[in-house]
């Protein structure tokens, strides 16, 4: 290791979680401008829709917000940001209870630390003007970058604050199986099919992507459509199954509710997708007009409400097809059958009949399932998910 160079000395705590040790310290504003730095996800191979980096891009509204708020008499940041360092980096002293940053040949001063978390509030940072503003920090030191996103998600994934398809992309550094992970790499399967009913149609990172004008769909609706045909739906089943065992054996009435989870569990991914294909190929196939006018204003059916309600809709469609041979892969034209007794036609999918919302979304379900399962009228609310 080359010698160190410039370097800043923190008093620091050390703290011992399930996820391993990390330190919490405070550092001036200025140190942490110093030696931070915001790794953006974006497109780096556009041929093989390759992304790097775990942030999301900073708003300029938000950041020109914030570096006028931090020089307000009574600014403050009380949550802390969130860093990663390279463990060549740091030095803890154990005795001093200090941690030391430092530069290195491979890594500038400037490149030190990066932002995890809280790059917003670094950003506005970068305009005060004062003396003494202190900032609360975690740092884990020496962590691989999927460890990183998964802490960026574990931090994010709840709040509204950051767009959740970038959340989900993210789990593409995760090293575990779960099943948020497994519903992003069938997202991104259906959206790289040429043949298929989604090709380039969904915004992988929540934000419409360079070089297309078709997309309808943001990833984080068609990952949380697909979650639930294969959750548990106790957590204690879920914590025990992501701990490497199982609770139980799965019941029929648990794959009834949740259609997919065998397959989950026998990682048949790829039946997975097979069966989403099918489905909405005889939904294209169904209404050929509207499920290809994506630019159309006011054209339901392609886009959020049309495919939440074709979600939910699927439920009791492959539960019908497939009989007690849950986790059998139907044929497109099993989903068309059953899809030509709804009376809809293309111009139907208009937000005057379906307007915007869960009450758009609700009343094609309903019409769906009646035309479909008119004797299923009165047990219409045991067919949603809770």
């Amino acid at each position: 290791m080359s010698a160190f160079r410039k370097s800043i000395v923190i008093p620091a705590i050390k703290i011992r979680q399930p996820i391993g040790e990390f330190f919490i310290a405070a550092i001036s504003s200025h140190d942490l401008v110093g030696i931070s730095f915001t790794d953006v996800r974006e497109m780096r191979d556009s041929a093989l829709d390759t992304y790097m980096g775990i942030q999301r891009r900073l708003s300029p509204a938000r950041s020109k917000e914030l570096q006028a708020y931090v020089n307000q008499y009574d600014a403050t940041f009380p949550t802390a940001v969130i860093l990663a360092v390279h463990e060549g980096n740091a030095l803890w002293d154990e005795e001093k209870r200090t941690l030391t940053l430092s530069e290195s040949d491979e890594i500038e001063f400037n490149k030190i630390a990066r932002i995890i978390d809280g790059q917003h509030r670094v950003d506005g940072l970068t305009n005060y003007k004062g003396d003494g503003f202190e900032i609360n920090v975690s740092i884990f030191v020496g962590t691989d970058i999927a460890t990183q996103a998964n802490i960026f998600a574990t931090v994010n994934l709840a709040q509204t604050k950051v767009n959740r398809s970038l959340v989900y992309d993210l789990l593409d550094y995760e090293n575990k199986r779960s099943q948020e992970k497994t519903a992003h790499h069938i997202t991104l399967a259906l959206d790289k099919l040429p043949d298929g009913p989604f090709y380039h149609r969904i915004k992988r990172l929540g934000t419409a992507t360079s070089g297309r004008d078709n997309e309808t769909l943001t990833q984080a609706a068609v990952v949380e459509s697909i979650i639930p045909y294969m959750r548990w739906k106790s957590s204690d089943d879920r914590s025990s199954f992501f701990g490497g065992f199982f609770l139980h054996k799965i019941t029929k009435t648990e794959l009834e509710r949740f259609p997919f989870l065998g397959l989950y569990l026998h990682e048949k991914d790829t039946e997975i997708t097979k069966i989403l294909l099918a489905y909405f190929s005889a939904v294209r196939e169904k209404w050929p007009v509207s499920w290809d006018a994506t630019d159309r204003q006011g054209n339901v059916l392609p886009k959020t409400n049309g495919f939440k309600a074709l979600m939910r809709f699927l439920r009791p469609v492959y539960l019908h097809i497939v009989g007690e041979d849950i986790g059998a892969v139907p044929e497109q034209s099993d989903f068309a059958q059953l899809l030509s007794k709804v009376s809809l036609s293309d111009e139907a999918f208009n937000i005057q009949t379906f307007p915007p919302g869960t009450s758009g979304e609700a009343k094609l379900f309903n019409l769906l399932n009646d035309d479909v399962f008119p004797d299923r009228r009165s047990e219409r609310q045991g067919l949603l998910f809770d």
